[in-house]
């Protein structure tokens, strides 16, 4: 530990090797001190928040990944598809409501298309041309260009990845997600989701983004049955595209709810420890030197852990959201939706100053302590 933090402390970056020791033999307090101490490097006292308000407009999906418990096939009980003008509705409420951001992802629905994302999308920005829209994962991205119809033709038989994205940027596409990178180790991913898109497709997809100019987070799922080494490799390969591009914003470590998951009969079945929580987020401020912000999602992670993660080299809690189902779906025991004051009170209560930012992390208001 002492050479790692040498190395911190001189600017060096740090290997696989140093984040595996981290995650497997570390002291809890001393990394979390370490990992505070390059956070205030480069945040200072500041805490990001937004508000904003998740819509999923269909849990209809062609893939039914072993961790996801959000996913139903057409005609099952549960399923679920929103028309636009359901989505707009939606969307209307959150500006009416003070949100700069609404967060668009759902299934891969077999006749949703492009087509009709795009129209709602303009729907959107057309009626609420203050609300940012973060939408689709890298994953939907692959799916819309599959089935979309040519521009030029009209023949199906699927478009670009570059087509697909110029196409939803022009309708209002303003940053996306980091969903559907779950974990990018490719023998442990298809243990999880093997008719997901390959984690080398997720880095390709992303990269064509970061090159159009779409800003975009980055995820991975932990606490299921990856190992450490895992981890350690997801990141780097994420560390990696980063240096080519900087494109991604933050890093959010989203803990598994095993809760209603078929996944959980093969990992422990027990949701993740405090412990594991705040080890995670430390460890990923360490090795993702080139990444300015990581996320303490409350929706999973829950208010305590999240509010302490603040110490541990986190520094966004991501936002109001509503309405939020993927997670409770799986069996997060959080509640759907946290007011601003709550979130602000949090912030301020783990000795940070709050700032409110939009989905691409320009500050809109700051709201110090006292």
């Amino acid at each position: 530990m002492r050479d790692i933090t040498a190395k911190v402390d001189r600017g060096e970056r740090l290997s696989e090797k140093d984040a595996l020791f981290l995650f497997e033999g570390a002291d809890l307090l001393e990394l979390g001190e370490l990992a505070d101490r390059v956070n205030v490097a480069k945040n200072g006292n500041r805490v990001f928040f937004n508000v904003n308000r998740h819509i999923n407009p269909t849990n209809i999906c062609l893939s039914r990944c072993a961790f996801c418990a959000f996913s139903k096939s057409e005609g099952e009980e549960g399923a679920y598809e929103m028309s636009a003008d359901e989505v707009l509705s939606r969307a209307k409420k959150a500006a009416a409501d003070g949100a700069t951001e609404i967060h668009i992802v759902g299934g891969l629905h077999p006749t949703m298309t492009l087509d009709w994302y795009c129209d709602t999308l303009t729907a959107v920005k057309r009626e609420c041309p203050s609300l940012k829209i973060k939408g689709f994962t890298a994953v939907e991205i692959e799916h819309f260009a599959k089935t979309a119809n040519s521009a030029k033709t009209g023949q199906t038989g699927g478009i670009t990845i570059e087509a697909t994205l110029e196409r939803l940027i022009d309708s209002g596409l303003d940053s996306m997600p980091g969903g559907g990178a779950e974990i990018l180790e490719e023998a442990t991913r298809k243990r999880i989701c093997p008719e997901k898109i390959s984690g080398t497709r997720w880095l390709e997809i992303m990269e064509i983004a970061h090159r159009l100019g779409l800003r975009s987070n980055a995820t991975m799922l932990y606490g299921h049955v990856e190992s450490m080494y895992d981890r350690v490799v997801h990141m780097a390969r994420l560390r990696e595209l980063q240096d080519r591009t900087g494109g991604f914003m933050a890093f959010i470590p989203l803990a598994f709810q095993p809760k209603h998951s078929e996944l959980s009969e093969q990992a422990s079945g027990s949701p993740t420890t405090g412990f594991d929580d705040l080890k995670t987020i430390a460890v990923a401020r360490l090795f993702l030197d080139n990444f300015d912000h990581m996320k303490s999602y409350w929706v999973m992670l829950g208010e305590k852990i999240s509010q302490v993660s603040l110490n541990f080299g986190a520094d966004d809690l991501d936002g109001t959201v509503e309405e939020e189902k993927i997670a409770h779906d799986a069996g997060a025991a959080t509640k759907e939706r946290m007011t601003r004051t709550e979130l602000i009170g949090l912030i301020h209560e783990a000795g940070k100053t709050a700032v409110e930012r939009d989905s691409v992390y320009t500050a809109l208001k700051e709201y110090p302590r006292g």
